[in-house]
């Protein structure tokens, strides 16, 4: 195994995103992942909250976590460990495993692999490395991580991992549901007073799988100092294959992913329907004058199509983004997925509440098959977020994209507009007129209070009508009223927003949520 420490931290380094000699640390808008060694100095950790991180180090530089970024800035890493060892697989940015016995033959010594390895990453890429050597997966894992070879043989390997945290399990998942139902496993092996892997590994096979399932065997396999799957009596499963030709010729990373992405849904509707699963997936890519890149990724659990898209994304922008130091020589004309050590999925268990509908799996085509037709930016998902109003706590991001928050939704946001929220927020806000008796134009002042009780709501007629309007031209008397409440943002900048919102209640006419803004009203919401 061969690991560099801090990767996303050296990616950012690399892309010119962060300077080496600050206190750096990558966060995904809920604590923070890693921490560059000086920001470790002035007691940044893993998992702190930002602004606590902050606290410690104010001259910290936070940067937002990027798996794009960091596989691209990965591979020129890889093809650097390739010029010594053949067969690299990536287990995700930042780490590479490698089956060690030719290696050392060719070389001589593990020591010297070792070292050869260290050197030829350090001298093609300025990036420091690990080196370390074990039995199984996880043991090889730990050992890169304390930069220590493991001797062969049970005994030693033991003795290595039996003192380790049981927590280092879930060092081997490299899908989101692996780390989630790892994570439930170190929980309950904790609670249950199995706190290290020699005390999970000193179970019996038999009880492990009675009380723990799939997931624990893996895991105990692993804690054993084994692979996490065991090798086939039987012949092998056939590699399960989707390929495309890209016309015309992508030179692009988003070009070439957006093809990516329809090609991992049917790898993976090919494999459900030969009820499979993969441990490997192989990336292919041919260009225009005849040469072939090919990198492959390992996977753990049951990959789902996005987080399949998720590894040929990041593959294609390693090669395609230029900082490759054997980019592809021309445009990309095919691409080709190779599902590999496939094997039954008879032993995976569906979710809690069963398997995904059929009309799920339908829509989730459908709405492909849409943007293939309107691109990209065609089909848009919702995602909640944190925010004081109805419009900012939600964005939209391409369908097949992760569908993370850039926000917090659980964190405390002074000056939310109080619920209810409406239940319609117009794409675009509806300009309208709110008026007092005598037909002025409502005003609110810097504290929050109104020029007048407002009486009316007037709708103008919508210049260039695109589709049904959320309220109907014309003059509404008001009901009920209720608020305003101010709302200011970034007043320090020149960026900050001044508003107040106000919610009324028209005769003849939906509740509606306003917002005034520089003495212009618009409507920002309608309830139900």
């Amino acid at each position: 195994m061969l690991w560099v420490p801090d990767w996303p931290v050296a990616a950012a380094v690399a892309e010119g995103v962060a300077d080496p000699q600050v206190p750096v640390a990558v966060h995904d808008n809920r604590g923070v992942l890693v921490a560059s060694a000086p920001a470790r100095a002035a007691g940044v950790r893993r998992g702190m909250r930002r602004r606590s991180a902050q606290q410690l180090c104010p001259e910290l530089v936070l940067l937002p976590t990027d798996p794009v970024r960091d596989a691209r800035a990965f591979e020129p890493l890889v093809q650097a460990v390739e010029t010594v060892v053949a067969e690299v697989e990536v287990v995700r940015p930042g780490m590479v495993v490698f089956l060690a016995r030719g290696p050392v033959r060719h070389v001589g010594s593990e020591e010297g692999l070792a070292e050869l390895l260290v050197g030829t990453v350090a001298t093609e890429t300025g990036a420091e490395c690990q080196v370390g050597l074990g039995d199984g997966l996880l043991t090889a894992m730990l050992a890169a991580r304390a930069g220590v070879l493991v001797p062969a043989g049970p005994e030693t390997t033991a003795a290595f991992l039996g003192g380790q945290d049981v927590g280092a399990l879930a060092l081997a998942a490299s899908t989101r549901q692996a780390d989630a139902e790892t994570a439930e496993l170190v929980d309950l092996l904790r609670r249950l007073g199995l706190r290290t892997l020699g005390a999970f590994a000193r179970l019996e096979t038999g009880d492990v799988a009675a009380r723990f399932g799939t997931r624990g065997l893996l895991a105990h396999r692993l804690a054993r100092g084994l692979d996490a799957r065991p090798s086939a009596a039987r012949r092998p499963e056939d590699d399960v294959l989707a390929a495309t030709e890209l016309d015309p010729p992508a030179a692009r990373a988003d070009v070439a992913a957006f093809a990516a992405r329809a090609l991992a849904e049917q790898l993976t509707e090919r494999m459900l329907r030969r009820g499979v699963l993969c441990a490997r997936l192989q990336v292919t890519a041919r260009t225009e004058d005849g040469n072939e890149l090919v990198r492959t990724w390992s996977l753990d659990g049951a990959p789902t199509a996005a987080e399949l898209t998720d590894r040929v994304r990041w593959q294609l922008e390693g090669w395609l983004a230029g900082r490759s130091g054997r980019a592809p020589s021309a445009p990309l004309t095919h691409l080709e997925l190779a599902a590999q050590e496939v094997s039954p999925a008879g032993a995976v268990q569906d979710g809690l509440w069963g398997r995904s509908l059929r009309g799920q799996v339908q829509a989730g085509r459908a709405a492909l098959r849409v943007q293939g037709l309107l691109g990209a930016e065609g089909v848009l998902v919702p995602v909640l977020q944190g925010g004081r109003d109805p419009r900012s706590a939600a964005r939209l991001v391409a369908w097949g994209d992760d569908p993370a928050p850039l926000r917090r939704p659980d964190a405390p946001w002074p000056g939310q507009v109080p619920a209810p929220w409406p239940a319609t927020v117009p794409s675009d806000p509806v300009p309208v007129g709110l008026v007092d008796a005598a037909g002025a134009t409502v005003r609110v002042d810097a504290r929050g209070r109104t020029s007048a009780v407002p009486a009316r709501v007037v709708v103008p007629a919508p210049e260039r009508p695109e589709g049904p309007a959320p309220v109907a031209a014309g003059e509404y008397p008001l009901l009920a009223w209720a608020g305003p409440w101010p709302v200011t943002e970034r007043w320090w900048s020149a960026e900050g927003r001044r508003r107040a919102y106000l919610q009324v209640v028209p005769d003849g006419a939906p509740a509606l949520l306003l917002a005034v803004e520089r003495g212009a009203w618009q409507v920002e919401g309608v309830y139900d």
